[in-house]
């Protein structure tokens, strides 16, 4: 097929809009759009080798994939491996570990499996993830295997003409799949193959069944729709859109029309500026992203100056350096052996392995650092947070002694409560479920939140009397579903509310539901006090950083960033919700327990005691931490 500069320019345009969004997506709201426009250019492409191939009987599926390795693997394993050697040095472990797995997940090409099953990838939590763009990489790379796979199998049973119609079947399924999936969990969807393969597919209809555009105005015309469709999607679609659905016909029509158009004039498109950044934009789109989290990573301001032109030109060099080698091309499957891009992917998922499976080497860190990365880690043992109504005993179950409900918190502090008591003689039970609160009615939980039909089990176990007079303490992280997400490690990039429960509608304000808390929150006081004794804890001081992390970067890189918040700061966050708490269980005659007499001292809430972290992230309390609230506890319930 001959060159086409159109395309090569169209991924100029493509390339420049994700580095743009990505390095502040407030420049290009839609920017990352641009992924779709590759996968356009991709899906007619490889149809035009695989098709031109079976036309002519002489397509070898093995030379394809071969092809597509050597042209995929070398750049994104040298960038993996130059990655891996700057972790060694320079990332804490629990990052190490999790570059680790997306190095074995991406080197398979399958990490787009891997990043579905996070935050979403407009979350913040989700920038810190190094290989989170190889995602587009092992969709692809999925649709070069399974694509021919199917064509060749169908070729023995159908002609070419109805093979032409297969992939206008299989285009229609996977859009209307896609419009289905999107709607129903855009953040899994936007990942997968089956809800991108339309738009790979419809490149490949624009090889299929080309356009008859006979003058050159017709062309420039066409190709003109389709710069506008890309150009809007770039500046009109945002983060808030569910993507990909519907809405990611603008971008892809767009891409196809100026493929179906085949003007090679366009002093728009076709210019030496982008006919070179063309050349170089699967580079460029290898090697910025990790350029992107790097200056996420180190906190580093204004870092698009720099990381933008260090993309072009880690671009540049990547494409003369690597790009250009001309691999050995074998056309049978018993030369497998000898293709090296094979060895290189197999190294990867190795080392991958190895950092996965060794906790990211801590052996590396300093004793100080050692010991803060412990605490990552050092949770609950007794595995009490469930997804439903799960009753956790500790100690001896014959003689229960108290029973903690509440959230993720109420989990952290449950063993602390437990060593109040003699455990071979008596026992405690916790009742902890992630983001939900014992606050039955609260009216801001999304539709799948499990959290109203856990808080009714919740009410009908008080209610059946089971465990009549026993002590009850509520425990829960109140200022994050009342006020907000503090840690910018753990807030969604759409709203800077809890994302996975709780309802995020700017119409709610947070008048309504403080007004909405003191009520509900006094409703099941009052009620469970009529049976129970009732404790409630205060909100525990949020440092709102990764605790641990930060105290490892200031080792690591020799810094003294702040690893405390002074007692204003907590009472400015939880100031408002603490007085709610402390009028309702006056109201209720229950008992409100305060911890920050005990973690703040002065006008110091403290992170560290005794040279280790009190604190497994930024809100929680580790099993060491929470031990300094036994006091408290200890007065309270077994005095």
């Amino acid at each position: 097929m001959q060159f086409r500069h159109d395309i090569n320019e169209l991924r100029a345009i493509a390339v420049l809009a994700v580095v743009l969004f990505h390095f502040n997506p407030q420049w290009l709201t839609g920017g990352f759009t641009g992924v779709d426009v590759f996968f356009v250019i991709s899906g007619f492409l490889m149809t035009a080798i695989i098709f031109n191939g079976i036309e002519k009987n002489t397509f070898n599926l093995f030379k394809f994939y071969t092809a597509r390795a050597n042209r995929i693997i070398p750049v994104l394993a040298t960038m993996t491996i130059i990655l891996v050697i700057f972790g060694w040095f320079y990332l804490a472990p629990v990052d190490y570990k999790d570059l680790g797995r997306q190095v074995e997940k991406s080197s398979f090409f399958i990490s787009n499996i891997l990043f579905s099953k996070g935050g979403g990838y407009f979350d913040t939590a989700e920038h810190t993830k190094w290989l989170l763009h190889t995602w587009s990489l092992s969709v692809e790379w999925q649709f070069y295997i399974v694509f021919p796979l199917i064509i060749l199998i169908l070729k023995k049973y159908l002609s070419l003409h109805n093979l032409k119609r297969v992939v206008f079947g299989l285009f229609l399924v996977s859009f209307i799949y896609c419009i289905f999936a999107t709607y129903k969990d855009s953040k899994t969807s936007y990942f997968l193959l089956t809800s991108r393969a339309w738009e790979m597919l419809i490149g490949g209809l624009a090889f299929l069944y080309p356009w008859s555009l006979k003058t050159k105005k017709s062309q420039l015309m066409t190709q003109c729709l389709g710069l506008v469709l890309i150009l809007a999607s770039y500046i009109f679609i945002s983060s808030e859109t569910l993507w990909p659905g519907y809405m990611a016909l603008i971008p892809v029509l767009g891409a196809y029309l100026i493929i179906v158009s085949n003007h090679q004039q366009n002093i728009l498109i076709n210019n030496p500026i982008f006919s070179h950044v063309g050349k170089w934009s699967y580079s460029i789109y290898v090697w910025h992203w990790p350029l992107v989290v790097l200056g996420f990573y180190l906190g580093l301001e204004n870092w698009w100056m720099y990381g933008i032109p260090l993309s072009i030109l880690c671009g540049v060099l990547s494409y003369h350096a690597i790009e250009k080698i001309h691999f050995p091309r074998y056309s049978s499957w018993k030369e497998i052996y000898k293709v090296k891009a094979i060895y290189l992917a197999l190294f990867l998922l190795g080392f991958g392995h190895f950092l996965k499976s060794n906790d990211g080497v801590d052996s590396r860190l300093p004793e100080a650092a050692k010991i803060a990365n412990e605490e990552i880690n050092n949770t609950n043992p007794y595995d009490c947070d469930q997804q439903e109504l799960h009753e956790c005993v500790i100690g001896n179950p014959t003689k229960i002694k108290a029973i903690v409900i509440g959230d993720s918190h109420a989990d952290a502090l449950t063993t602390s409560v437990a060593t109040t008591f003699n455990l071979k003689a008596e026992g405690i039970i916790s009742f902890a479920t992630s983001a939900c609160p014992f606050i039955p009615n609260l009216q801001f939980y999304k539709d799948k939140s499990p959290c109203p039909e856990i808080n009714q089990q919740r009410l009908n176990l008080i209610a059946s009397k089971k465990y009549e007079n026993i002590p009850m303490v509520f425990i829960a992280r109140y200022p994050s579903y009342l006020i907000g997400e503090n840690d910018p490690d753990h807030m969604d990039a759409r709203s800077s509310r809890p994302s996975v429960y709780f309802d995020d509608n700017p119409e709610i304000t947070q008048k309504n539901r403080m007004n909405s808390f003191q009520k509900n929150l006094t409703e099941v006081l009052c009620q469970t006090s009529k049976t129970n004794p009732v404790y409630i804890v205060q909100p525990i001081p949020e440092v709102g950083f990764n605790l641990p992390q930060r105290i490892i970067k200031n080792v690591f890189y020799k810094r003294n960033e702040k690893i405390f918040i002074s007692h204003d700061v907590y009472l400015k966050r939880s100031g408002e919700i603490r007085k709610i708490i402390q009028e309702s269980a006056r109201q209720c005659q229950s008992k409100a327990l305060d911890p920050a007499l005990l973690l703040c001292k002065g006008n110091e809430c403290i992170s560290e005691y005794k040279g280790r972290p009190i604190y497994r992230d930024g809100n929680h309390l580790s099993e060491y931490g929470n031990k300094l609230l036994i006091p408290m506890f200890k007065e309270a319930l077994n005095p």
